[in-house]
């Protein structure tokens, strides 16, 4: 499954999910004084960006070293990002990387890791840099501009809490599960066409 820089930009905007960590964000950053919060968003920010873009540079030397394919990598981050969506569509179902809350200010845990730059996404920058790893360049862009997107959406949680209500932001995070699940499922299939090109074929 070929990405350009578009498609990239698409893929890890749905991945990461900011609006789904709209609610994530208000409830870790409650006792935080409103005078914090930009701070503490913008590090946590930070902090996700430097981990995705180094797993992104390490992703060839990551694989080599644990003599992966790339076509195991594309189907092991499918089913990933099938769970994912699973979970973002059904609540209940797939996989939540919410971890218990917290009362003291975030640092790097859990903010930034995992709930920015969590397994999903990391599978995904390093799927994206194996698979075309020419276009490095182009990824880190998509990276970049998909974290100001994050940045701009998680500094806008309380705003967009009161404007779209409880249900808009459930609905608007069912409708990203069920992209998710569709962006999925061509993964697999594109990894698995890769693996077995004469069955597939």
């Amino acid at each position: 499954m070929q990405h350009d820089f578009l498609s990239a930009f698409m893929v890890l905007l749905i991945v990461l999910d900011p609006l789904g960590n709209v609610p994530i964000v208000l409830s870790l950053l409650r006792n935080t004084p409103k005078e914090r919060r930009f701070l503490v968003v913008t590090r946590e920010c930070a902090f996700a960006l430097v981990v995705l873009l180094a797993f992104m540079w390490g992703g060839d030397w990551l694989l080599h070293v644990m003599h992966l394919t790339d076509a195991s990598l594309e189907i092991a981050g499918g089913v990933i990002l099938f769970l994912i969506a699973m979970g973002m569509a059904f609540p209940g179902m797939g996989v939540s990387f919410s971890g218990p809350e917290e009362e003291v200010e975030p640092m790097l845990v859990p903010l930034a890791i995992p709930m920015i730059a969590g397994p999903s996404s990391l599978a995904t920058v390093l799927l994206l840099a194996s698979r075309q790893p020419d276009r490095a360049w182009t990824w880190a862009g998509a990276i970049a501009l998909t974290m100001v997107v994050v940045w701009l959406v998680l500094l806008s949680a309380s705003a967009l809490s009161r404007r779209l209500g409880k249900s808009g932001l459930v609905a608007l995070e069912r409708l990203m599960g069920l992209l998710l699940a569709a962006m999925a499922v061509q993964m697999l299939i594109s990894g698995l066409h890769t693996a077995f090109p004469s069955v597939s074929g």
